[in-house]
């Protein structure tokens, strides 16, 4: 019985003795577990990151091991439950991202600052300095607290059928875009009626995204809204239905209603990216095609984002920005955007084959450098919601004048 008990004594102190040294060497090699919370669109995407995690885990030759949580993003609550799980003291040490959130989590001090290991980062200037700016600018301050992983930028799409019908080519330029609108809006039949519009115009909202690029183009900016460039802006857009360029249904067009306008033919050019570009080319095959929005004074044209951000918690930082990196500019990064159709942020990832020989994420990639994000404040929300259709909409129909929109729109969005 002595006997018996000995041999048991021996065997539970030896498997506490490996499990113990089993600690011992995580905690020793810098404790190098990383927890890493991810929503994904579909179960497709789901597996994707699955796949990803474990190709990294195999691979990184650090002894890192993600474990991947999944969490639904539900409307944006995504952001909301892991802000309240990060108050309370929560255990996740990095997560995917939009920079909507930026502000909350770093004025509540619970973000790792990024800058340090950005800085001495090898692959720092594989990702243009434009994005680098753009995760600045969400943070209000010259620290980089949000790592990019990959985009949505927004081009004119068009059809190379009416642009040869009306005798134009790509503009180059914000003034050769105005006058192909113009050209564009053609009575194809002769019977004096109107059957193509130059431009399908989103007067709904989210419409601020494509009229963006009108503000800067003119040399206006998000910063004052109610310059003189900027009130020039407005105004080229106000003439484009003032003078028939644009369907008359425009103050009040969404997305499906410019969308479904291109497809029918009705509009000769319109702005999205290229979330719709595969039912384009069901459609028109060869007779579609996009370049980035022309430059003028200014170049602008908007950026969304899906990030990846360490919290200040995070106890292992360095492997968890090992991780980072990876879905930034490593395999993860190529693996997430052929997986995805999303746009690489990495240079090196985005001069693939695979990425260069589609013309509309090649329209992408070519807006980077001037992509970027309405500011973002506690007034943003309304601004895009209400304030911006609703005003608009009026400076559209005549009711204000374009210099009366913008002033009501600076006010609005820094009150």
């Amino acid at each position: 019985m002595k006997k018996m008990l000995l041999r048991l004594w021996i065997f539970i102190t030896a498997g506490t003795l490996v499990f113990a040294m089993g600690a011992n060497d995580s905690a020793s090699s810098g404790g190098k577990t990383v927890r890493f919370r991810y929503w994904a669109d579909t179960t497709a995407y789901s597996q994707l990151m699955q796949d990803i995690i474990k190709k990294f885990n195999a691979e990184n030759g650090k002894g890192i091991t993600v474990i991947g949580e999944e969490a639904a993003w539900d409307g944006g609550a995504f952001s909301e439950n892991l802000f309240n799980a990060a108050m309370g003291g929560g255990d996740i040490d990095c997560a995917t991202w939009k920079l909507t959130a930026t502000p909350l989590f770093a004025n509540n001090n619970l973000l790792l600052d990024l800058t340090p290991y950005v800085d001495k980062w090898e692959k720092k200037n594989d990702i243009d300095a434009n994005i680098w700016n753009v995760m600045k600018q969400a943070g209000g301050s010259n620290k980089i607290y949000v790592m990019p992983w990959n985009i949505q930028v927004l081009y004119v799409y068009y059809r190379p059928s009416y642009f040869k019908r009306a005798g134009i080519s790509v503009p180059k330029t914000y003034e050769e875009f105005l006058d192909a609108v113009k050209k564009c809006t053609m009575d194809t039949n002769g019977d004096g009626k109107t059957d193509v519009y130059g431009f399908g115009m989103r007067g709904g909202r989210n419409g601020h995204e494509p009229w963006g690029s009108f503000i800067h183009a003119a040399g206006g900016n998000f910063a004052k809204l109610d310059s003189p460039q900027a009130i020039k802006g407005m105004q080229d857009f106000i003439n484009l239905y003032k003078n028939g360029y644009v369907p008359p249904t425009a103050t009040s067009d969404g997305f499906s209603e410019i969308m479904a306008n291109f497809k029918s033919g009705l509009t000769a050019m319109t702005i999205h990216h290229t979330g719709s570009s595969a039912d384009m080319v069901k459609i028109f095959g060869d007779d579609v095609s996009a370049f980035p929005f022309p430059s003028g004074k200014g170049r602008w044209t908007s950026m969304g984002d899906t990030d990846t951000a360490i919290f200040k918690s995070c106890k292992n930082p360095e492997a968890a920005f090992e991780w980072v990196a990876y879905l930034a500019a490593g395999e993860g990064e190529r693996m997430w955007c052929e997986g995805t159709g999303n746009i690489p942020v990495s240079k090196t990832v985005g001069a693939r084959e695979y990425f260069q020989s589609n013309r509309f994420m090649k329209a992408s990639l070519d807006g980077q450098s001037f992509a970027g994000i309405l500011p973002i404040r506690d007034t943003t929300t309304e601004f895009v919601t209400t304030l911006w259709p609703n005003t608009v909409s009026q400076a559209l129909t005549g009711k204000i004048s374009a210099k009366e929109c913008m002033e009501i729109l600076q006010k609005g969005l820094y009150r």
